[in-house]
């Protein structure tokens, strides 16, 4: 049996629904559900009319889809419905495989259409009735649930789920190491170096200045020519990567302080040696 009905929503929120079972359960007509009935398999009753009977059936229903998960590129997609049960009054049985492929629809208006397929196994009085009665059947129930849908979509719409964020899509973080950023560290350690040096006493450029005799201040002025206005604005590095310092002015003066003691020892020897020898002599 083969039938299109249509429902006045986009495919993929009707797609949303029909992966419901619950929902898709309760929007069949003639079917009354169990309250402790799992949400992913619904049980409960189906009144079926055929022709001038009614038949009540006790079953359950489930809902598969395909492994890709979504509409194609086309915006199609499709489902697929299976039922079973078995008759209240009687050893009938009857299942049910309904295939079910959603398309864009544009009449009566914008919307999508269920193309329906489906294959009935039935034995009991199901069995017993004509083709064409149980083809009749099939369709009003198909257009039945349309409607029942429609009405289910506008009083409980979906919830969509999160949308699918695809490899390149995902957000890509800062890099933990910005060249940028270490350069902008470094110009502030070097500020902040800067100003400590300039508050401590003895490491600013005015203080060493006073201290050092002339001649080295010349040195040290003809030494900043060509100099950056950065490198001279900045403190003079400390710890291991500090200046030699330049030799003291009383260094001289401190060499002499020790030769001369030295040359008088000398000296005394000398005239000491000196009267041995003539005291032989004689």
């Amino acid at each position: 049996m083969e039938h299109e009905v249509y429902v006045p929503f986009p495919v993929r929120t009707v797609r949303q629904a029909l992966t419901e079972p619950e929902r898709v359960a309760r929007c069949v007509p003639g079917v009354q559900l169990d309250a402790d009935a799992a949400p992913h398999r619904p049980e409960g009753r189906l009144r079926l009319r055929i022709g001038s009977s009614t038949i009540t059936y006790r079953g359950s229903l489930t809902v598969g889809e395909p492994a890709d998960g979504g509409p194609g590129d086309d915006g199609t997609a499709e489902l697929t419905v299976e039922a079973k049960g078995t008759e209240s009054v009687g050893d009938g049985a009857v299942a049910l495989t309904l295939t079910v492929r959603l398309s864009p629809a544009t009449e009566p208006g914008p919307g999508t259409t269920l193309a329906c397929a489906g294959t009935v196994h039935s034995d009991g009085r199901l069995a017993e009735a004509t083709d064409r009665s149980v083809e009749t059947a099939g369709r009003r129930l198909l257009d039945r649930f349309a409607e029942n849908l429609a009405d289910d979509l506008r009083q409980h719409p979906v919830t969509e789920g999160p949308a699918r964020t695809g490899v390149f899509d995902a957000e890509v973080p800062p890099p933990a190491l910005d060249p940028l950023s270490d350069e902008d560290a470094i110009e502030e350690a070097d500020l902040a170096d800067a100003g400590d040096a300039a508050e401590e006493p003895g490491f600013g450029y005015e203080d060493e200045l006073d201290e050092v005799a002339p001649a080295e201040a010349a040195h040290a002025r003809r030494t900043m020519i060509g100099r950056s206005a950065e490198e001279v604005d900045h403190a003079p590095p400390r710890g291991r990567y500090a200046p030699v310092p330049a030799p003291e002015p009383n260094a001289t003066s401190l060499t002499l302080r020790w030769a001369a003691p030295a040359a008088a020892v000398v000296l005394a020897s000398a005239v000491v040696v000196g009267r041995v020898l003539r005291r032989r002599n004689r």
